[in-house]
């Protein structure tokens, strides 16, 4: 898949923080930090930065809680933020839709018809819409950290339950835990000749 290259979760990051500051509300940088699902370290770092911009600045509260007020370079910054984490996200939606979509479409083509997703996230949701254009069944669905979940109709079930279904293609269906869930089936047993990658060269015929 090629997608732009950016820092997009540092960006993410910034724009969530810059966002939380906008009420200009007392909080600590530890709710920060629970808000965002961040290190408070993290959150730290992210604020000096911000001083030093000269996005931010910070107005003391009594016990350790601050507001951080947006300058009108925060402001601009911030809808800078928003605008190229929109770009971003389109750009991810049509590049995985149409790699997902070339992928079932090759599996058609070897005659194959149902398929199991691996990994639930928002790109599962995009492969999820490219399975129905090419007609393909989705028959199952693993993550072992979303198990009893339930995605599109089908229970989300842990991946030792999963790969005892039958013998069909395991679809990874997240980015960012590609190698991950890879690892996790093959542990299990299953070859990679039954693993398969949007945007990669799937040209290993099923074990």
């Amino acid at each position: 898949m090629n997608i732009p290259a950016n820092n997009a979760h540092g960006d993410l990051k910034a724009f969530q923080l810059l966002t939380e500051m906008a009420d200009e509300q007392p909080v600590s940088q530890r709710e920060l930090a629970k808000r965002l699902g961040i290190a408070l370290g993290l959150v730290n770092s992210y604020l000096k930065n911000f001083v030093a911009k000269g996005f931010i600045r910070i107005k003391n509260y009594p016990q350790n809680r601050y507001a951080y007020l947006l300058t009108p370079n925060g402001m601009a910054e911030k809808a800078r933020l928003a605008y190229q984490h929109v770009n971003y996200f389109t750009s991810l939606y049509t590049v995985t839709r149409q790699d997902y979509l070339a992928l079932f479409r090759e599996l058609a083509e070897r005659g194959i018809a149902q398929v199991i997703f691996c990994g639930v996230d928002e790109v599962a949701e995009i492969a999820w819409l490219s399975l129905q254009e090419a007609g393909l069944e989705l028959i199952g669905v693993m993550d072992d950290e979303r198990s009893g979940e339930d995605f599109f109709g089908k229970p989300v079930v842990v991946f030792a339950e999963g790969v005892r279904q039958v013998q069909v293609p395991f679809i990874i269906t997240s980015l960012k835990r590609r190698a991950e869930l890879t690892q996790a089936l093959n542990h299990l047993g299953v070859a990679d000749g039954r693993i398969f990658v949007a945007g990669a060269l799937n040209l290993k015929s099923m074990q």
